[in-house]
C-alpha cells in the first residue's frame, strides 16, 4: 500500500510536547493549536503510547477526534516495545491505543524508538514486523514504519530485509549532520538512495535551533530579517528530497503560527542560504572537542575493559547538547558491555599509546563526572 506524498503536509503536529496548565496538558490551548493547524489545511498528528505520560493519545482524542470528521486527518501512533513482555502485549497494546485515541484505526503505525539491541530484539522476538502486517490486512492500520534511533549498519539491515516497511522516521536537522552519535545524514542517504519516504523527527532539536547565540542569529536575520530562526532549521529539512513530513513538537500557539507561516509560504533554501547553514553548522560546532581519532590503541590493554573512545565520543556529542538523551543512551550501552568512565584507575596504560597524546587520565576524569554522578 504506497503512500499518495502529494496529500502529505509539509508540517506535521508532534504531540510530545504539548502546553500545559498546572501540570497537565492544557485542553483549551491544544484545542486552538489544533484548530489553527487544520484551518491551515494541514493534518497529520503524530503521539506516542509514552508521551505526556500516556495522556497524549487521550489530548488527541478530545483535542481533534471528538471535533473533527475522521476522514479529515491523519492520526500516527507507535507501539512501545519496553511495554511487551509477553506475547499477548502487543494486541493488548494497540487495542488500548485505539481506546485511548478514540479511533478504529490509525493511518499510521510505527515500531517505536528502534535501535541496536534493547528495542530491536523485542521487536524481533515478538515477531512485530510481521504483526504490523496483520494489523495493516485487518484495517486496524493504513501505514506501518517505525522510528530509528540506531546504527546506519542495522538501518540498512532492516530495510532491506523488510520491505512491508512503508516509512521510516529518523531524527535530521543542521547540526546532527555531523552528530557522531545520531549519525543523520548516513541514515538520510540510505533512506534516499532506496526511496523510502522519511518523517523527520527533531528538525528543531528540541528547540535548540530556534533560540541561538546572538552572534549566530544575527548571521540569520541578515540574511532573511522577516524570517524567525526555527524557520531556517525548518526550511532546510524541508528542502531535501524524499522527506514527506518534518514533525515539530509545538508547545504553543506562536510556535505554531510562525512554523505555519513558514511551510504556507514555504521557500526552499537557495544555493547561498545552504552555504549560510554551513557556515553556522561550523560555528555552533566550534566547541573545544577531544580530539580522539578512534584509533583504539587505548582499549587492548585496559584492565578495565572501558571502551575510552566511546566515552569520548559522547562527551563530545555531550559538549554540543548537554542534555541530549541520546548520546547518554549510547554511553549506557557502550558501559554495559565495558567499563564506565568511573572504573578509570589511572594507570595509565592508555596514554602511553595514544597516538594524540591525550590526557586520557584527566579526560576520563572529566567524563566521569559528566556521565556518572
Amino acid at each position: 500500500m504506497s503512500i499518495d506524498l502529494s496529500k502529505m503536509p509539509k508540517l506535521g503536529f508532534g504531540m510530545m510536547r504539548l502546553p500545559e496548565k498546572d501540570g497537565v496538558i492544557d485542553h483549551e490551548q491544544v484545542c486552538k493549536m489544533v484548530d489553527d493547524y487544520m484551518k491551515a489545511g494541514m493534518n497529520y498528528f503524530d503521539t506516542a503510547y509514552v508521551y505526556h505520560g500516556g495522556k497524549s493519545e487521550v489530548a488527541a482524542r478530545e483535542a481533534l477526534v471528538k471535533r473533527y470528521p475522521r476522514d479529515s486527518f491523519m492520526l500516527a501512533t507507535k507501539l512501545p516495545a519496553w511495554e511487551i513482555k509477553q506475547p499477548s502485549d502487543v494486541d493488548r497494546l494497540v487495542n488500548e491505543q485505539l481506546s485511548r485515541a478514540g479511533v478504529d484505526y490509525f493511518d499510521f503505525y510505527l515500531l517505536h524508538s528502534i535501535e541496536d539491541g534493547h528495542n530491536y530484539d523485542t521487536y524481533v522476538k515478538y515477531d512485530c514486523f510481521n504483526w504490523g502486517v496483520k494489523k495493516r490486512e485487518e484495517g486496524k492500520i493504513k501505514h506501518l514504519g517505525f522510528s530509528f534511533h540506531g546504527t546506519p549498519g542495522l538501518l540498512k539491515e532492516i530495510v532491506d530485509s523488510h520491505p512491508e516497511i512503508e516509512f521510516v522516521q529518523i531524527q535530521l536537522n543542521y547540526l546532527d549532520r555531523k552528530n557522531q552519535v545520531v549519525q543523520s545524514q548516513a541514515l538520510y542517504e540510505i533512506l534516499a538512495e532506496r526511496n523510502i519516504p522519511m518523517i523527520i523527527m527533531e528538525p528543531v532539536k528540541g528547540g535548540m535551533l530556534a533560540n541561538m547565540q546572538p552572534a549566530i542569529e544575527e548571521v540569520f536575520k541578515a540574511r532573511q530579517p522577516n524570517k524567525s530562526i526555527a524557520s531556517w532549521a525548518l526550511r532546510f529539512v524541508g528542502s531535501l528530497p524524499g522527506v514527506m513530513t518534518i514533525l515539530s513538537g509545538m508547545s504553543n500557539e506562536e510556535q505554531m503560527l510562525d512554523n505555519i507561516n513558514t511551510f504556507k509560504n514555504f521557500e526552499p533554501l537557495a544555493e547561498d542560504e545552504f552555504k549560510l547553514v554551513d557556515e553556522v553548522t561550523e560555528k555552533v560546532l566550534s566547541t573545544p572537542q577531544i580530539g580522539c581519532t578512534a584509533c583504539r590503541y587505548c582499549c587492548d590493554g585496559c584492565p578495565m575493559k572501558i571502551s575510552i573512545p566511546d566515552v569520548f565520543r559522547t562527551v563530545n556529542t555531550l559538549r554540543y547538547y548537554p542534555n541530549d538523551w541520546r548520546a547518554k543512551s549510547f554511553y549506557s550501552r557502550v558501559s554495559q558491555s565495558g567499563g564506565k568512565a568511573s572504573d578509570c584507575i589511572g594507570c595509565g596504560q592508555c596514554e602511553r599509546v595514544c597516538p594524540q597524546h591525550l590526557p586520557i587520565i584527566d579526560l576520563m576524569k572529566e567524563a566521569a563526572e559528566m556521565l556518572d554522578n
